[in-house]
């Protein structure tokens, strides 16, 4: 593991990352490309976790306001969007040779095991890569919020939040072409500021647990190599100071 800061490390990967930008289900050529990114930060030597959405086929709160099905049975219905997604993702990286094991946090029994701490942690000593599903098991709460909370219960030193965008910005870059990237920030000023990188309980169970975050873009070369080495890249948020982009 010569190099590596980090020998623990949770990666929270959108459902969007399955697919195409604005598609919809999963679709193969993205999906070998986010598991082939996974396998060789595996082959760096930190043990790697997984919590993987479902917004690439249903966001809870978003089907409810549309629908006449309610949140709380929307929100089941995401978590199953996460099996599914966590599956695909599972098969895919075993083809290319990287054991994993699913862990749900609603049962599915014919598909995966329920998520047990201990049965997570015996897994990830082995080896194998540990995908996350089924968010919390509860409604009411994001997969940031299953992603901050399995990083705490599973020891893990730094969670990457893995995303289409370079990281955290003063404003939408999108709209404010003046808008900059913030390189470092702290919990507490993502709270104060209602920064949109996380759902509030996120940034505070990582703030409560110590839990470094680093906000990058997944789809550039070598963006997680760099933040498990250590380097700058993305956003980082801890216990410091802002510091300019």
């Amino acid at each position: 593991m010569a190099g590596i800061k980090y020998k623990r490390v949770l990666l929270k990967l959108s459902g969007e990352s399955l697919c195409q930008p604005g598609g919809f289900g999963i679709e193969g050529p993205a999906i070998e490309a986010i598991a082939d990114r996974i396998r060789r930060i595996c082959t760096l030597g930190p043990q790697v976790a997984i919590v993987v959405g479902g917004g690439n086929f249903l966001r809870g709160e978003q089907f409810a306001r549309i629908s006449h099905i309610p949140r709380n049975t929307a929100d089941y219905m995401g978590m199953l969007a996460t099996v599914i997604n966590a599956c695909a993702l599972q098969e895919t990286l075993e083809k290319m040779g990287q054991p994993t094991s699913v862990l749900s946090a609603i049962e599915v029994v014919a598909l995966c095991e329920r998520f047990v701490r201990r049965k997570a942690l015996f897994h990830l000593e082995s080896g194998r890569v540990v995908i996350l599903a089924g968010g919390t098991g509860n409604p009411f709460f994001t997969t940031d919020t299953c992603a901050a909370l399995r990083a705490a219960e599973l020891d893990a030193e730094l969670m990457i939040k893995a995303t289409k965008v370079d990281g955290v910005y003063t404003a939408d870059p999108k709209t404010h072409p003046d808008a900059r990237l913030i390189e470092r920030i702290s919990y507490t000023e993502v709270l104060r500021r209602n920064l949109k990188v996380m759902d509030p309980a996120a940034v505070s169970l990582c703030r409560d647990n110590g839990i470094e975050v680093i906000v990058l873009n997944i789809f550039k070369e070598g963006n997680i190599e760099r933040a498990l080495h250590g380097e700058a890249v993305g956003t980082r948020i801890d216990d410091g100071d802002e510091e300019g982009g």
